[in-house]
Formats: structure tokens, C-alpha cells, sequence
């Protein structure tokens, strides 16, 4: 199953909420929702900086991270994005693909 990366900034509203239901209930109601769509959640961290949250889990594919983002996005609480990661292996893989390809102002 493909690995995704999410990091998500609260809204206030948000924080609002987080104060509300703690750090471990955020952390099972996204749980939940990777799990009702068929995903697993590796990993949930606070961070400091850009972003409060930062997530890693297994999703079926593309479209049900999009579909994911939309939700999250949508509930008005959250500002973030999903990042589609690689296993060392598939960037090996990724190494390997050659296209003829010439940059701009390039002979």
C-alpha cells in the first residue's frame, strides 16, 4: 500500500478544538478516519514550526488520499497536504527511468 505523508497547521478554531479533545483524541478521530477508508496510521506527531501535525500511514491509493485531504480540509479546522513518499528501493527504481528530455535554453 502506498505511504503518505500529511502535515497539517490548526485552523484557531482548530486549536480550539485540540485544547478540547486532547492531543491523543485528535490522534484517534485521524485513526479512525485513515481506518475507515482502508488506510493503517503509522505515525502521529506535534511538531513545532510550519505545521502542528505531522502523520505518516498506508492508504490504498492516490484518489483516497484525495479524498482524505478533502475531508480534513473541509472541516474548516485544519490547513494541510499530503505528500506521496517513496521506499529507498522505489527511488532506486526511480533512478533508473530515462527520458529524452531537454531543459529550456538548453542545446
Amino acid at each position: 500500500m502506498p505511504k503518505y505523508m500529511y502535515q497539517a497547521s490548526y485552523t484557531v478554531d482548530g486549536m480550539r478544538g485540540l485544547l478540547k479533545d486532547s492531543a491523543s483524541g485528535r490522534r484517534q478521530a485521524v485513526e479512525t478516519a485513515i481506518g475507515a477508508v482502508g488506510g493503517k496510521l503509522e505515525s502521529f506527531h506535534y511538531a513545532f514550526g510550519k505545521h502542528d501535525v505531522v502523520a505518516i500511514m498506508d492508504l490504498p491509493d492516490n484518489v483516497t488520499a484525495a479524498g482524505l485531504a478533502i475531508t480534513l480540509g473541509a472541516s474548516g479546522m485544519v490547513h494541510g497536504g499530503f505528500t506521496t513518499l517513496l521506499t529507498v528501493e522505489e527511488a532506486d527504481k526511480a533512478l533508473g527511468v530515462k527520458a529524452p528530455y531537454r531543459g529550456p535554453g538548453q542545446a
